[in-house]
């Protein structure tokens, strides 16, 4: 929970406004449940997501409301009536789920960072997810379940006894977390989960869980609807995902759904809250889950899905293409930008024309042939290779056709979409409280609709701007301290700082360590908006 002094002053830090009206849904290529899919390759402001974790059933402690922040209300504004799913036969349950008993309960206790006050952290708070076990003494849940885990324990159907677990892997962007228990006694008599393929649609699910509302396993089932490139609302990365009908509710997350052979299909993630939608839920496909494991396998821990690191546009106008130099049978789509950082910025450049992806043609609206009478956007061919693997890709630069090998590799955000695993960095001299900007800093600042709320020129830099080195940082004055020495800068809050005495700040160890070994009688830092502390 935030420091009361930091709650009572975050109306100050809004500089933002909310639009008059929300969308009435997602409106967005990649995870609009009634678009059709486009390719994750384009930056540029993103509508309000409302899709949401199928977050784990939290009792988190209670938090003052934010300033304009709307109360939930039961089947109206943010809380929607829900309809179930209708009950399976328990014979029909036994004949589709035969491995039900491998489905566990995840007690989880949590400790998140405290950005607003970064030298402490918040009060701690309980979860409960599901889980199920697979080969090798492993168990697979969703990383939001366990994400700033004190203590995982496990619990098995029928069983009063909690089991101690240990977080192998955390994929923080594929939403998904690898554990195993040191107890013998929690294996025995348990068979584990067989994954099945990627299901076609209307193919029937069935997912299995702990959904809150009660203590015993709860089964649900429905038909898969969809298959696209979605967006992983935790992971904020898009990669392929399952849409079903089947409810999916807080405590469902990391359970399995299985198809009518009782393969394992996928991992329940999250849902769509809408009031014009009902039991859309979305499942993260095997694919996705076999890449994680394949990963952890490779190097003994998660190095996430690489991406190729440009930005490029739809080349459907035929006049444009005509423009670039592209024959009447060539197809593929347009560079806009190569990231700085990135190994494609050693072959490819602006306005290269990308034909196709390791031998597989790319279409002028960026989309490759998935499976019969279906396409995708090729950014799924990129993600299901491994970091570090290389990638022939063919471009058509200055009306001739050039091939490059390239390596793959993570994106390096210049706002870091996660901190893993550590307390956030932070500096603090004459009372001026100095931290980097991150995608949680923003979400802990100004709720889950930062993207609205948030300072206008730093959501431009966290939507559009590339690190130019793999060490660069935005870094901000968060807040400052008030006292004697720093009079009259006690509403600078949130903004970035430009230079340190003539000198540009390239990230706060660089900014930490200018400072330290100033020899100049005044500090003086260049802030966003021509201001200047001194």
């Amino acid at each position: 929970m935030d420091d009361p002094s930091s709650a009572s002053n975050k109306h100050k830090r809004k500089r933002g406004r909310k639009p008059k009206a929300s969308p009435p849904f997602p409106d967005r290529s990649s995870p609009s449940p009634s678009a059709a899919p486009a390719p994750a390759g384009r930056r540029g402001r993103k509508p309000r997501r409302h899709e949401a974790p199928a977050d784990a059933d939290a009792t988190r402690p209670p938090s003052p409301p934010r300033r304009g922040e709307p109360k939930p209300v039961a089947n109206g504004g943010d809380v929607v009536a829900v309809a179930e799913s209708g009950p399976a036969s328990w014979d029909e349950v036994v004949r589709v789920v035969p491995c039900m008993d491998a489905v566990v309960k995840v007690f989880c206790v949590h400790t998140e960072p405290n950005f607003s006050l970064p030298w402490q952290r918040k009060r701690q708070y309980s979860s409960s997810s599901s889980g199920f076990i697979i080969g090798g003494r492993r168990v697979l849940t969703n990383a939001h379940s366990v994400e700033h885990y004190t203590q995982v324990k496990l619990k098995k159907r029928g069983s009063d006894t909690k089991y101690l677990a240990t977080v192998l892997a955390i994929g923080t962007e594929c939403d998904i977390a690898l554990l195993t228990v040191n107890d013998d006694e929690f294996w025995e008599g348990v068979s584990p989960v067989e994954f099945g393929t990627l299901p076609a649609l209307q193919d029937a699910v069935t997912v299995v869980g702990y959904p809150i509302g009660g203590d015993t396993i709860s089964v649900t089932s429905g038909v898969v609807s969809r298959i696209e490139i979605l967006s992983y609302v935790h992971g904020s990365t898009e990669l392929l995902g399952l849409q079903i009908d089947a409810a999916i509710n807080s405590g469902n997350s990391g359970g399995p759904a299985f198809n009518d052979r009782g393969k394992c299909v996928g991992i329940a993630f999250q849902s769509l809250k809408h009031e014009d939608a009902e039991n859309i839920g979305y499942v993260i496909p095997t694919p996705v889950i076999t890449h994680f494991i394949e990963d952890y396998k490779k190097s003994g821990e998660y190095t996430g899905f690489p991406i190729l690191g440009v930005e490029w546009q739809k080349m459907e106008n035929p006049d444009l293409r005509k423009a670039m130099g592209m024959k009447p049978d060539q197809k593929g789509v347009r560079v806009r930008r190569v990231e700085p950082t990135a190994p494609e910025s050693g072959c490819l450049r602006p306005s290269d024309i990308i034909l196709s992806f390791d031998g597989v043609d790319i279409a002028n609206d960026g989309t490759v042939p998935f499976r019969h009478g279906e396409r995708i956007g090729f950014s799924y061919l990129v993600s299901q290779k491994y970091t570090g693997e290389k990638a022939l890709v063919k471009v058509l630069r200055d009306s001739k056709v050039h091939e490059f090998k390239i390596r793959l590799a993570t994106h390096k955000r210049l706002v870091a979409a996660h901190v893993k695993g550590r307390p956030p960095s932070y500096y603090i001299v004459a009372g001026f409280v100095f931290a980097a900007i991150s995608v949680p800093y923003l979400r802990s600042e100004y709720g889950k609709d930062y993207e609205y709320d948030a300072p206008v020129k730093l959501l431009v830099k966290h939507l559009h701007a590339m690190a130019e080195s793999p060490d660069e940082q935005l870094v901000v004055v968060s807040q400052v301290l008030v006292s004697d020495i720093n009079i009259g800068y006690e509403e600078i809050v949130n903004t970035q700082v430009l230079a340190f005495n003539g000198q540009p700040v390239k990230n706060l160890k660089n900014l930490a360590t200018m400072v330290e070994n100033c020899k100049d009688e005044f500090l003086k830092f260049d802030l966003e908006y021509d201001q200047v502390c001194s």
